[in-house]
């Protein structure tokens, strides 16, 4: 099964953790053959927030969230249960001074 493990913490503490150790861990999930996808993230000012009501599309600057956590990144990780998954969350380098969310991927079905 899929699952997203996104991670977050301060913008500012993210970037106490070397992108080569994420790097490199990436890499060993890779040999475990349970890596789909990383990514690391720009920073939340770069970010716009898009909503459409009554056919109207608003576009404003930043998230708006009401935290200093931020979404930095996430990886895409195949495991085989949910616990398996959250151990892999576990070595996630930001991990150590954020938190990583984990949830499965619901697989949409197209409908006939």
């Amino acid at each position: 099964m899929k699952y997203l493990c996104m991670v977050y913490g301060e913008e500012a503490a993210m970037s106490t953790i070397a992108d080569g150790e994420c790097i490199e861990w990436g890499g060993t999930l890779r040999k475990s053959g349970r890596y789909l996808a990383a990514e690391a993230l720009q920073p939340v000012r770069t970010a716009r927030t898009v909503r459409v009501r009554n056919g109207r599309t608003a576009i404003t600057d930043g998230p708006f969230a009401e935290t200093k956590e931020i979404l930095a990144g996430f990886y895409l990780v195949d495991a085989g249960s949910l616990d398996e998954a959250l151990e892999i969350a576990s070595k996630i380098p930001p991990a150590r001074i954020g938190s990583i969310e984990v949830r499965p991927i619901r697989e949409l079905r197209a409908v006939n």
